[in-house]
């Protein structure tokens, strides 16, 4: 007992000695890790009849599908989604490679690599889900085209899609994963199954989710021109040394709604998919409510009481929408909703601009949103407040045009990102 006794203090005082030397190494500085980090994503939806593809246009079909990135990096990996689909969907080969340009099905065959899913070169999707594919190394430079080709041997039960696209995609038949050209393809403006591309970035990168409707989405933007305001805001970060880190993910669905489903699901039906669930989500910026308000009277007007009541229900989703990003340490930018008055669609009157108006001046406020970019300000006509400025007014008097998007685009402080 007397020797176990002397053995037992003798490791106390080694240990003692030892100490000082551990507590050291654990105040050396941490090794960065890398993260992923979204650099493009999409909103899924179920696509309506006219933007569907028959079935047997999806029969032994190979899709080939463009992208923008908005980060770089040098490995990637790429979500496809069968979020729509009742029965499980068989994707038989995926690839990625550089396209020769935007608005071709051309890609530079050297860069052509085949995306595996747990280590197999195909993948078997869920209904209702979506799957990521394995990293691939695969150097993708900021701001630049991704390639992503896409093969069927049967089509989905349901489609999942993005219709919205601003960007074409070419369909031939048979297995053409990895051809150079898709020769004599059917030319489709819009996307389908895929979901999202991250790369892998330093511990400091992060995403700017954008939650939007048609204006954040881009209609009457230009075709494979890349030139929505989340398009704008991406090219400024990359052009700020102190905001390369950022990635810009577009969730904007064309006649979203606050409160009710349109052409997709409502906002607080998609938020945890299209906000919380994106890898690298720091920043949120909310454009939603003119959907809303112009549907509200699109058909006949309403009382006082009921715009008030409307009012107060979209004011209830935007503090939702603060509520549960704040639970996952997003930070939520309010974005002010513009002009619309001389809608060809809407046709707003008097009160519904004075909801516009109530709810510009609740976003505006201190104490909601943790920052505000003021887009109605933005481009409105300073003569004529509550319609859009000629010059960035595409001409149905609701969306802005290319010169309107780049304006919004340039009216967000590049200052709301860099301390982070």
């Amino acid at each position: 007992m007397h020797l176990l006794r002397k053995k037992f203090a003798a490791s106390i005082i080694a240990l003692t000695f030892t100490t000082p030397a551990l507590a050291k190494a654990h105040r050396q500085p941490q090794i960065t890790q890398s993260h992923w980090v979204g650099t493009w994503a999409a909103s899924q939806q179920i696509p309506e009849p006219a933007n569907s593809r028959a079935p047997e246009d999806l029969t032994d079909a190979t899709l080939r599908q463009i992208v923008h990135l908005s980060l770089g990096g040098t490995e990637l990996r790429v979500h496809l989604s069968n979020a729509f689909g009742t029965q499980p969907l068989h994707i038989t080969s995926a690839h990625i490679a550089v396209p020769l340009s935007a608005s071709s099905a051309q890609i530079d065959p050297t860069t052509d690599h085949t995306l595996t899913f747990d280590g197999k070169p195909d993948v078997i999707i869920p209904a209702g889900a979506e799957y990521i594919s394995d990293p691939m190394a695969f150097p993708a430079a900021p701001l630049s085209n991704l390639a992503i080709t896409l093969h069927y041997g049967q089509p989905p039960a349901r489609e999942t899609g993005h219709p919205g696209s601003r960007s074409t995609s070419y369909l031939v038949h048979g297995d053409e994963v990895s051809a150079a050209d898709l020769t004599g393809a059917k030319k489709i403006d819009h996307w389908y199954q895929i979901a999202g591309v991250d790369v892998e970035a330093p511990a400091n990168a992060a995403a700017i989710v954008t939650l939007g409707d048609s204006i954040t989405d881009g209609h009457a933007t230009t075709t494979n021109g890349n030139d929505r305001w989340p398009d704008v805001l991406a090219t400024r970060l990359q052009a700020a040394p102190g905001t390369r880190d950022l990635g810009v993910l577009n969730q904007g669905i064309g006649g979203n709604h606050l409160l009710t489903d349109g052409l997709g699901p409502n906002v607080l039906a998609r938020f945890d998919r299209d906000v919380l669930a994106q890898p690298g989500a720091k920043y949120l910026i909310v454009l939603e409510g003119v959907n809303d308000l112009g549907g509200l009277t699109r058909l006949n007007e309403i009382s006082k009481a009921q715009h008030d009541a409307f009012v107060a229900r979209i004011l209830g989703s935007y503090r939702q929408i603060i509520l549960r990003a704040h639970a996952r340490g997003i930070q939520v930018i309010g974005a002010t909703i513009t002009p619309y008055t001389g809608s060809d669609y809407y046709h707003p009157g008097p009160l519904s601009e004075a909801d516009r108006q109530a709810i510009n001046q609740w976003i505006r406020t201190p104490g909601h949103f943790d920052a505000v970019i003021d887009f109605d300000k933005a481009t409105r006509d300073p003569a004529h407040p509550d319609r859009l400025l000629p010059a960035y007014d595409s001409g149905d008097h609701l969306h802005p045009s290319p010169a309107g998007y780049r304006a919004m685009g340039e009216a967000i402080p590049l200052s709301l990102f860099v301390s982070r």
